[in-house]
């Protein structure tokens, strides 16, 4: 599993965002989709589009609203036949939270 082009390592100073208790949900004011013309996944907004590097929309694609960190890093490690996702999972869906493209209630 490659770690997002997109991602922007976090600055040691910033706050953990993610609450790996709570269930993890994509923005209702994105649409996560596979779009055919960019042959990828992309998250569409009203101001655009945000194009997704498979992995990305791997990870994205868990999150809807049934599942925490833990069940999303366990169905990906399965799928993938691999182990330790749990560090890059965790930054990816970071970067995702500060981008507005998930969020936890």
């Amino acid at each position: 599993m490659a770690v997002n082009p997109l991602m922007k390592p976090l600055k040691p100073d910033t706050k953990m965002t993610i609450n790996p208790e709570l269930p993890i949900t994509f923005s209702r004011t994105h649409r996560l989709q596979w779009e055919e013309a960019q042959q990828k996944h992309v998250i569409l907004y009203p101001e655009g589009m945000v194009e997704l590097n498979q992995s990305s929309a791997e990870i994205l694609k868990l999150c809807d609203g049934s599942r925490n960190l833990a069940q999303i890093v366990s169905e990906l490690e399965q799928k993938f036949a691999t182990v330790g996702l749990t560090n890059d999972v965790t930054a990816f869906l970071e970067v995702a939270t500060q981008n507005g493209w998930i969020n936890q209630n």
